[in-house]
């Protein structure tokens, strides 16, 4: 059974930061994309940031300067830095893996049960 499990979330002031972790557990033969995404009340759930296995990155525009994403392969972790948030960062925030499991043959896209971002003004 393969388990993505984030924290880190809470509420913040505007200008704030937050730490989100995000740790996968279970019998994994590799994990390759990880990422974030978070969806906001009444819109679509949208991407943050993502960082393959080798360590490239991708980020919204909306977060670019103010989002650092990084991931421990030996900790099988991935990590969200928010720095200078803003009240429209608020939503719930999702991590997300690209995972192969042991003796399977394709990937799997599994999700975490999300984690609530509140930024107030």
């Amino acid at each position: 059974q393969v388990q993505l499990v984030e924290s880190g979330g809470g509420l913040v002031q505007a200008g704030g930061s937050l730490r989100l972790s995000c740790r996968v557990s279970g019998s994994i033969f590799s994990i390759n994309v990880m990422g974030w995404y978070r969806q906001a009340p009444g819109k679509q759930r949208e991407l943050v940031a993502h960082i393959t296995s080798a360590g490239s990155t991708n980020y919204a525009d909306s977060v670019k300067g103010r989002f650092t994403i990084s991931r421990d392969n030996t900790k099988r972790a991935v990590y969200l830095q928010m720095n200078s948030l803003k009240p429209e960062d608020t939503a719930v925030y999702y991590c997300n893996a690209d995972i192969r499991r042991l003796f399977a043959t394709s990937n799997v896209d599994y999700w975490g049960q999300g984690t609530q971002v509140t930024v107030s003004s």
